[in-house]
């Protein structure tokens, strides 16, 4: 049985927290037995379902050593019956990663929020090959919060403002925000300038995206994505554009500007997917997310917090 403090400890929605602390920003991972099967112990559960990325040698090494352990913390003993519906924890091996140069700073930090500076080519979110390289890893060793969680995405090739929440009791009022639209964000983007493309616009289109394709598209039908089209600066036939978006779809200003034939600089994806090496970092897509604006939903005051940084090809400009 988990013991009293582990069991005061629930997140919301009945999943239980970490036992463990993060290990370099990163969470221990979770396995909760399914609810039947035919292992006799846990380890031959866990032998089977991590096949794909431990052998049981491997397995059989990490129960011996203490690294999966139970509710309370405990280690889990390696001949520890199979029981169903049991939850077990332990940190896995990090992917090696390519050296990110690149510094998250931060902006902004107060009880219940932090408010970073994202680099280009760093990911929101411990994913794949991006894992200690992840805005979340990063800021939790920053400022030494373990309990720190983004309220929304940014793409990892897209800079700029990323919010945290510090706790849990935090997370779904700010994260609620950002689901419903409350949020006013500004982006700025370097694209070219189409002479016959009257601006300011409000672009009004249906994205769609397939699981497992990387692009999003423009599609027939009823509108799903709009976003405010300003240009604020051009030199030849290149400008900087204030990007305003009162949607939040996957890729929305990426997809947006490429279908009016203005693909913004540096895209690796749009109007065409280019490969581009892992440790390749000389061309960052030119957007940045600039400006975050909100009121609290804790005590109603207006929040607003602005970039400090600024795009490689044109860095004379920064938010407003």
């Amino acid at each position: 049985m988990p013991s009293r403090s582990a069991r005061a400890d629930v997140a919301r929605g009945g999943i239980p927290a970490s036992p463990l602390p993060p290990r370099y920003g990163v969470d221990a991972q979770r396995f909760r037995m399914p609810q039947s099967g035919p292992w006799a112990t846990l380890r031959d559960h866990l032998v089977q379902r991590l096949a794909t990325g431990l052998t049981a040698a491997e397995v059989d090494a990490m129960l011996v050593a203490g690294a999966f352990v139970d509710a309370a913390g405990d280690p889990v003993a390696a001949d520890a019956p199979f029981v169903p519906r049991s939850v077990v924890w332990a940190h896995r091996d990090l992917p090696v990663e390519v050296p990110l140069p690149f510094e998250l700073n931060v902006r902004h930090r107060d009880e219940r929020l932090v408010v970073v500076d994202k680099p280009h080519f760093l990911a929101t979110m411990p994913r794949g090959d991006h894992v200690v390289n992840s805005a979340l890893a990063r800021a939790r060793v920053l400022t030494g919060i373990p309990a720190l969680a983004p309220a929304h995405r940014l793409d990892r090739p897209t800079a700029g403002l990323l919010l945290f929440t510090t706790e849990q009791r935090w997370r779904g009022a700010y994260q609620t925000l950002f689901a419903r639209g409350l949020v006013h964000k500004e982006y700025l983007a370097v694209a070219p300038v189409r002479s016959d493309l009257e601006l300011p616009l409000v672009r009004h289109t249906r994205l769609a995206k397939e699981h497992g394709v990387h692009q999003a598209f423009e599609v027939a039908g009823e509108p799903n994505a709009e976003t405010l089209i300003e240009l604020i600066a051009h030199e030849g036939d290149r400008g900087l554009y204030r990007l305003t978006p009162r949607t939040g779809r996957t890729h929305q200003l990426r997809c947006q500007l490429n279908g009016l034939g203005i693909p913004i600089e540096g895209d690796a994806l749009y109007p065409s997917e280019i490969d581009v090496a892992p440790d390749d970092f000389t061309r960052p897509l030119q957007l940045l997310a600039a400006v975050l604006e909100f009121d609290d939903p804790v005590d109603g005051t207006r929040r607003r917090f602005e970039t400090h940084r600024t795009l490689a090809a044109w860095p004379t400009h920064t938010a407003d």
